[in-house]
């Protein structure tokens, strides 16, 4: 009778544990709101929990909370209330989306004049993005950050956007998607001010790069806790994308690193630091990024500089690689002139990567060239260059696209009305 009543105990909590595993855990499917199709390797968050959607774009999530989060590359990212996503019975809609970008510099984003003609060219040539330099090419950070090291260094002597939250407000307003750009380990401030932080020459010196610039070694756990701290307060400020830039060791022979630098421990470092801002980012549901040469797309080694196509697209929602023809200084194969093939550029290398690679073009979004030529005839890059840059990008099916000039200075010339 004991042993019974024991029995009967034992298997009355297995019920009750059994009711509340499957209480904690929510079962739903994660659609394309346009077409009702189902959305294939979807992310669905709650709480610090994330998961991906199968094929048929159905998911479980063993955990519980007062939101789900979900995203998925081509569509804005949704945050939807656990009670609202009952009632649908788990059916959870995301919508498609493609970026079409400006660039706004550090100093760009700080001026009323250049930031007012990007917003009213965005506004006037149906774009929908900006991409703005929360740390810019200098190492300066545009924001107040909260982050000790980043004032102790000198980065934050000059502030572009004294108002972070109300600029992100204004642009969400107005549906502006807002790419944070980050560039890593080019820092002349934190290198300067930290010199255990930075690379040097073979003689123990400093390293400076063609600008005068010092960099940090991508070896060092406390130059990737302050660059991952960067894109975590620009998320929680509401960026919609965490872009890194510079996300690379410096093109230049014969330097002395922390460790032996190899194929091997380049890439390594390189992943580790996206595998660290993954997990960081987690809770804000934003997309990631990262920039790219554009030769990588056709090497397939790490050109040197630690970045390996197949090393990064499973760390990222997207690679943007930088497809500038004027970048390409010896051409691609059948096209010894990039400036005078500049569809052909893009189009082949992103055809490349995606043939490496075997993921969706919505894996891609590339950088296009808005500047004047620098390496080659110095021809204008105007309204052929650029509207045939943007067509080669539209028909492989990219995730939309991002125009790249330094001097933030854009025409309506080569975009659509």
């Amino acid at each position: 009778m004991l042993l019974a009543r024991c029995l009967r105990g034992v298997a009355a909590a297995l019920f009750f544990l059994v009711c509340a595993v499957a209480a904690d855990a929510f079962e739903g499917r994660v659609v394309d709101a346009t077409t009702g199709e189902g959305i294939a390797d979807a992310i669905i968050g709650i709480g610090e929990l994330t998961v991906r959607s199968d094929p048929a774009g159905r998911f479980r999530i063993d955990a519980e909370g007062e939101r789900i989060q979900l995203r998925a590359p081509g569509y804005r990212a949704a945050s939807i209330r656990t009670a609202e996503a009952l009632q649908t019975d788990g059916l959870l809609r995301l919508t498609p989306f493609l970026p079409k970008a400006l660039y706004l510099s550090f100093y760009g984003i700080g001026s009323k004049s250049l930031r007012e003609a990007a917003l009213t060219l965005v506004r006037d040539a149906a774009l929908n993005a900006l991409v703005i330099d929360v740390k810019g090419d200098r190492g300066m950070i545009s924001y107040r950050s909260a982050l000790p090291l980043a004032a102790a260094v000198g980065a934050q002597r000059v502030i572009t956007i004294p108002d972070l939250p109300a600029l992100l407000r204004m642009l969400r307003e107005a549906g502006i998607y807002a790419i944070a750009r980050i560039v890593v380990f080019k820092d002349d401030p934190l290198a300067t001010a930290r010199p255990d932080l930075a690379v040097k020459e073979e003689n123990g010196s400093l390293f400076h790069d063609r600008e005068g610039l010092a960099w940090t070694d991508p070896f060092l756990q406390e130059v990737r806790d302050y660059n991952v701290g960067i894109a975590v307060e620009a998320a929680r400020a509401g960026f919609d994308e965490i872009q890194f830039d510079y996300l690379r060791f410096p093109d230049t022979p014969r330097l002395r690193f922390a460790r032996p630098s190899t194929e091997v421990s380049r890439i390594e470092a390189i992943t580790s630091l996206l595998t660290q801002a993954r997990r960081g980012l987690a809770p804000f549901n934003v997309y990631l990024a990262a920039d790219i040469f554009g030769y990588v797309c056709w090497n397939e080694n790490d050109t040197g500089i630690g970045q390996r196509l197949e090393a990064l697209l499973p760390l990222v929602d997207y690679l943007s690689p930088m497809l500038y023809p004027s970048g390409f200084q010896f051409g691609i194969p059948g096209y010894r002139d990039p400036v005078a093939h500049p569809y052909e550029i893009v189009r082949l290398s992103l055809e490349q990567a995606r043939a490496r690679t075997g993921v969706s073009p919505r894996r891609f979004r590339p950088w296009l060239q808005a500047f004047r030529d620098y390496a080659f005839d110095r021809r204008v890059f105007d309204a052929d260059e650029v509207a045939l840059q943007i067509r080669a990008a539209t028909e492989f099916g990219s995730d939309g696209w991002m125009l790249w000039d330094p001097r933030n200075i854009y025409s309506d010339t080569g975009l659509k009305p």
